[in-house]
């Protein structure tokens, strides 16, 4: 979310359209916020008597937390509109939102995987600062891990990636630094609250009246403008306005949560990229097009008739404006080919697929409509927009890929092993796919209805798969 000047003076900031759709998004069964695994190696964290040291990690945390305002605000809303603003938490304890936890033994990948399923299956306190952070002990091989969530409304993949460069260190000696002193700002009155909203409502016809009366000096350029954003929004609405057809994985979702991941070797999807063109992600979409085919087919769907849509999210940051916005993403909406049982004509539709949308403006469209909301600042286009995605569900899978940290990041000396992100399930979506790069390797994070996808390990299995046949298949080429 973009500091305002303006609000700094109000002891408060207001929600952007997109950030706020993410908590008019969230219900009981569908909590909408963003995680992720971090496995380290404990070595330099262990204590004389070989626990791991929390209580030193906990030092750590509160001494970078300086670079992280927004994990001390909570929510609050405005009394006309009930649009959210981030308010500072006077009694924000940093005890409750470190939680710390340790498996049996012998802490293997599966007990993890239920602790994980189980966590992300909890939604936040609204009433506190949107994050938690859990420490885990107890993994096999003298391992521990951290499971992070923060709420949508606070990041997106990219802006998430980059926080963690911010909390974990790209030096092995790091020290507990000194605390900075940190003063909340005094909570704005629900009076001075109801003035601000009265005082936007008046100043949206000024705004509107300024642009006309821009567009009148200049009506050849308004016009231009008019006309290139009537085209990107009409392509938006076409591709979004195409209903998806139902799946066994799309059905109403239910409160629990089931999770998979799958490390690979990043220099393998490279190759593939090399050897057939195209980018990482159009490799990324080909293997889950084939675990895809695979898995539905073993469920008996008619893949022949099926048009499998997913939404490919896009940064729409210029940049060095990495960290600035909470969120800052349109999307693009592809049909991934998964009838196609040929691994290089599935790489090859998707990689003429993702060029053609790449020349298209439907990202741009979107990415138009949500910038019009904040500029016109009005709360009803974020409701209408969330209202139009829930009911009409035009996709039926999120698939992220997320450049993460390339070089090797520390908490105390102790080094990061492996990185995995986990997206939050939309109404009517059983499962989502997540991946995020970090040094060498290529992390998959599987998230899933827990009744909707019980065998989810299958589709781990059947993604790993269907990557090494698009590798056998792109060297035999």
């Amino acid at each position: 979310m973009e500091e305002d000047p303006f609000h700094m003076a109000l002891a408060y900031q207001r929600l952007s359209a997109q950030d706020a759709s993410f908590l008019h998004f969230e219900h009981r069964a569908t909590p909408m916020h963003v995680a992720a695994l971090a496995v380290f190696e404990q070595g330099p964290l262990t204590t004389a008597q070989g626990a791991l040291d929390a209580e030193r990690f906990a030092k750590y945390v509160d001494s970078r937390l300086h670079l992280l305002p927004s994990y001390r605000r909570k929510l609050a809303f405005t009394p006309l509109e009930r649009h959210p603003v981030w308010i500072d938490d006077d009694r924000f304890d940093l005890s409750y939102h470190l939680r710390r936890t340790g498996l049996p033994p012998p802490g293997d990948a599966r007990a993890l995987q239920e602790l994980v399923a189980r966590i992300l299956s909890q939604p936040l306190d609204r009433a506190k600062p949107l994050w938690e952070m859990w420490l885990v002990e107890g993994l096999e091989g003298g391992r521990f891990a951290i499971v992070s969530k923060v709420h949508h409304c606070m990041v997106d993949g990219v802006s998430g990636a980059n926080l963690l460069t911010l909390l974990f260190s790209q030096r092995p000696d790091e020290a507990v630094g000194a605390v900075p002193a940190w003063t909340p700002r005094p909570a704005p009155t629900r009076v001075r609250l109801l003035l601000d909203d009265a005082v936007r409502g008046a100043r949206r016809p000024l705004t509107l009246a300024a642009w006309a009366g821009g567009a009148l000096r200049e009506p050849g350029r308004a016009w231009a403008e008019l006309a290139g954003g009537a085209t990107a929004l009409g392509e938006a609405l076409v591709a979004g306005l195409r209903v998806a057809s139902a799946t066994p994985l799309n059905r109403l979702t239910g409160p629990h949560r089931r999770v998979e991941w799958h490390a690979a070797d990043l220099g393998l999807v490279k190759e593939v990229k090399r050897r057939l063109g195209g980018t990482v992600n159009d490799v990324v979409l080909a293997a889950v097009a084939g675990a895809l085919h695979r898995f539905l087919g073993e469920r008996g769907t008619w893949l022949a008739k099926l048009d499998y849509r997913v939404v490919i999210p896009v940064n729409m940051r210029p940049p060095g404006d990495e960290l600035r916005a909470a969120n800052r993403v349109s999307a693009m909406f592809l049909s991934l080919p998964v009838a196609e049982s040929d691994p290089l004509r599935r790489f090859a539709t998707i990689q003429a697929e993702t060029r053609r949308l790449k020349g298209s403006r439907a990202a741009e469209g979107t990415d138009l409509f949500v910038r019009f909301a904040d500029w016109t600042d009005s709360p009803w286009l974020t409701r209408f927009g969330v209202r139009f995605v829930s009911r009409l569900r035009p996709y039926h899978l999120i698939v992220t890929n997320v450049p993460g940290p390339q070089l090797p990041l520390y908490v105390l000396g102790a080094p990061l092993l492996e990185l995995i992100p986990f997206l939050p399930l939309f109404d009517g979506q059983g499962l989502g796919v997540a991946v995020l790069s970090y040094r060498d390797r290529i992390g998959w994070g599987l998230v899933a209805d827990r009744e909707i996808v019980p065998d989810l390990s299958r589709l781990a299995r059947a993604l790993d798969a269907s990557l090494r046949e698009l590798h056998g298949a792109a060297l035999a080429r």
